[in-house]
């Protein structure tokens, strides 16, 4: 992921679990935390569990988070050089500069408590706990599409679909990986099933609440059977592709167990019996195990996130 693609990903997570941004920048966001993501992101776990017992009224976390730290801190310095020779006390101003610098945000002047920052960054520890925040809360929503066009009568009434929209990840492993994105979506009423389904909620403006005027259309399947014809689907799709790379790993599989087995064999048969050839026994049995792992060629299945998406008219 590039610098724009994580700051985009930080300011969807920030709107979904419905946090306040008190600023923003394309390279950092002021945040005060929603109680969701607060019970998340901060750890606070013995402070949650005490306004759990006593239904206090929650104080969330506020951060600053950056984005784009080469971005921010040069924008930063020049905030703080220029308000530094704007200010009447240069030396308290040129304290705050150089401590900003090396600590990031402060709140006005040296007496003021610092926002804590978070620089977010790819493999950083803040964004993978996003990723698994994501992951967890989002595997699986309930939404619908806003209208398009509102009606103008009160008593008319736009059909809906519910879709089960499903993206799963292909790995093709062996001693190298690749993989591949699919995303379907079944109708529900119907049993239509499509791809890059993905694509086509993108496009879309969706919302977790029934829209007014609005009536969903009745399951001609169940969701078991929709499932059943995904993997019909996508199994179809891999047995149609090319498995070359397949007959690669076992070729160099084949070649890895014969050099394994020109090395421990001389061995076993020099070894008398004992604990000696027990344990080149034991040995020549965990590497056999260890290549077939590596070198084998195998395809794996996993569904990253799913839900029931409510389109606009009877597909």
């Amino acid at each position: 992921m590039n610098v724009k693609q994580i700051h985009r990903y930080v300011q969807h997570y920030l709107e979904a679990t419905d946090c306040r941004i008190l600023e923003k920048s394309p390279a950092h966001f002021k945040v005060k935390l929603s109680p969701q993501a607060d019970r998340v992101l901060t750890g606070r776990s013995y402070y949650w569990s005490f306004v759990d017992r006593t239904g206090a009224e929650p104080e969330t976390m506020s951060f600053l988070f950056v984005t784009d730290k080469h971005k921010y801190d040069q924008a930063s310095e020049a905030d703080q050089i220029s308000a530094a020779l704007a200010s009447p006390d240069h030396t308290i101003a040129a304290a705050d500069a150089a401590i900003g610098r090396s600590l990031g945000h402060m709140h006005g002047s040296l007496a003021t408590v610092r926002m804590p920052r978070e620089d977010i960054h790819f493999g950083s520890r803040r964004l993978e706990q996003i990723f698994e925040a994501a992951q967890t809360d989002g595997s699986y929503v309930f939404l619908f599409q806003e209208p398009t066009t509102r009606s103008q009568h009160p008593l008319e009434s736009t059909a809906y679909t519910p879709w089960l929209g499903v993206n799963l990840v292909v790995g093709f492993q062996c001693d190298r990986k690749r993989e591949e994105f699919h995303s379907f979506g079944v109708s529900l009423a119907t049993g239509q099933c499509v791809e890059q389904f993905h694509d086509r909620l993108s496009k879309l403006k969706m919302t977790p609440r029934l829209p007014a005027n609005v009536h969903v259309a009745r399951n001609g399947i169940t969701l078991n059977k929709a499932l059943s014809t995904i993997e019909t689907l996508l199994e179809r799709k891999l047995r149609a592709g090319d498995f070359k790379w397949a007959e690669a790993a076992a070729k160099r599989l084949e070649l890895e167990q014969q050099l394994m087995s020109h090395y421990y064999e001389p061995l076993l048969k020099s070894a008398v019996e004992g604990e000696v050839r027990q344990k080149i026994e034991e040995q020549y049995k965990s590497r056999q195990a260890e290549i077939d792992w590596q070198f084998r060629p195998r395809v794996t299945v996993s569904a990253i996130n799913c839900g029931i998406f409510h389109l606009q008219g009877i597909d």
